[in-house]
This record gives structure tokens, sequence and C-alpha cells, in this order.
């Protein structure tokens, strides 16, 4: 039985998230036969929040800092698509730049991931309309005085691994003088 060749591969653990309770069996889209290659031993909680994006917690799909090394292309294609998801976090980004996909393996990723990525997009720009990513360094061109605080963030300070909103475009997140902030992205430049 397929549950049981997965137990054993996986040791009965979440081949995403390590965890032992609640394992099932999940075929990864579009592939549609039940079987070792194309089928992960997942937990309900991991289930939960892949078929269901509203229920998604960005903090547990840290465990992808882990799985996503497997030798399963399966779970490796999973791990690529719930980083891409989660890319405007920050993070995900830094392990996307470091995985490495077979061609084969990364073209079944992206087959799936299509239709969730033609959505409407939400895209966020500089003051120059140069297109801003998570992660990226961003430069601010006004002095802008940070609301709730006395801090006034000076024009020409550099906001590294920045973070987008994913409700708003005109929003984007940084760090300046060790405190997060939101920055309108019409007061930056891309570095």
């Amino acid at each position: 039985m397929i549950q049981e060749k997965l137990q054993e591969r996986s040791n009965n653990q979440c081949e995403l998230c390590t965890s032992t309770s609640d394992l099932t069996v999940y075929t990864v889209p579009p592939r549609d036969t039940e079987s070792e290659e194309n089928s992960i031993l997942i937990c309900e909680n991991c289930n939960t929040q892949i078929n269901d994006e509203s229920k998604v917690d960005p903090n547990h799909w840290r465990c992808l800092n882990d799985s996503m090394w497997s030798e399963v292309s399966a779970v490796k294609v999973v791990a690529w698509r719930m980083l891409n998801q989660l890319r405007a976090e920050g993070w995900p980004s830094d392990l996307l730049e470091m995985m490495y996909l077979e061609e084969e393996t990364l073209a079944w990723a992206k087959e799936g991931a299509a239709a969730e990525v033609t959505e409407e997009a939400i895209i966020h720009k500089d003051s120059y309309g140069v297109v801003l990513e998570a992660g990226d360094t961003v430069v601010l061109i006004k002095d802008l005085p940070v609301k709730g605080s006395s801090l006034v963030a000076k024009r020409g300070t550099a906001v590294r691994r920045i973070s987008l909103d994913h409700e708003n475009a005109n929003h984007i997140e940084g760090k300046v003088e060790g405190q997060q902030i939101v920055i309108l992205t019409q007061f930056v430049k891309k570095s």
C-alpha cells in the first residue's frame, strides 16, 4: 500500500514539517495518480494550509528550511510552491535563491503553480516605476516622520530586505533604526 511505503520513506513523519500526528497521503497536483513518485506523506496542518490559502501561517512554513533539501522530487515541488506563495515574507526569497531543482522537477512545480501565479498579482513599484520585490534594498528619497514615534527616517537612508504588503501596492515594510515601519512606495527608489 502507498501509505506504508511513504511512512517507511519518511520515518512516519510529515515530509514537510516532521510532525507525527494525523498523517495522510497527498498527491502533488497536477499529478493525479497516487504513487511514491507523485505523493508525499503530510500532516493535517500542512494539508489544510496547502489547500486553503486563507489558513496559511508563514511561521509554520519555516520548516521548509530543512525539507527543501529532501531527495524526494514531490517534497521539493511542494516546498518550492509554498516558498513562492510566501515570498513577500522576505525569508522565503533567500531559501528560493539557495534551492536547486532539476529541470523536470521545476517544470512540475511551475505546472501546478501556474494557475495560482496568474491570479491578479499586486505589483509594487518605486517612485521611478521600477518593480520592487521582497528582500530588495531601497533608499528613501524624502525625510519621513514615522507615525507614533519621534523618529524621522532621513532622506538617503537605505532600507534593506523590505517586505511587501500583499493587499496594497503602495505599501512596503522595512526596518529603519531598528524599528519596523510601513513606507509608501512613492518615497523610495530601488538601489
